[in-house]
């Protein structure tokens, strides 16, 4: 790979994981999402990153429970689930379309979130 693209793709993966982080304390920005990117990017740039992050031990295990078993631990989906219902409920007062159409979406990736299996308990 050539350097220009190894460093295109360090540079957007850094960019992941900046909003990976940013995700931790914005509701509506999701985190694992952004740092699943990461860890791709990074495998295609630089494996020892894309092992530094898998085996980060705050950013880890929900990574390796996404890419080992698709699942995502019942903390997370109780808390994707209630700061969802939360950003929607005290949004501010835009058209009762743009409510609905919202609420749709975060309706459809709510139930995807609650239909993904939990991770076995192997820590």
């Amino acid at each position: 790979m050539n350097l220009s693209v190894r460093l295109t793709l360090l540079s957007l993966a850094w960019a992941m994981v900046g909003l990976g982080i940013a995700g931790i304390f914005l509701p509506l920005l999701p985190t694992t999402p952004f740092l699943l990117l990461a860890v791709w990017l990074f495998s295609r740039s630089s494996p020892r990153l894309a092992k530094w992050l898998m085996d980060h031990p705050l950013f880890g295990p929900p990574l390796r429970d996404w890419q080992e078993e698709g699942a995502i631990s019942r903390r997370a989906k109780l808390s994707a689930i209630l700061l969802m219902s939360l950003a929607w409920w005290v949004a501010f007062e835009p058209p009762a379309v743009a409510l609905l159409v919202v609420a749709g979406i975060m309706f459809t990736c709510g139930a995807f979130i609650v239909s993904r299996p939990e991770p076995p308990n192997k820590r």
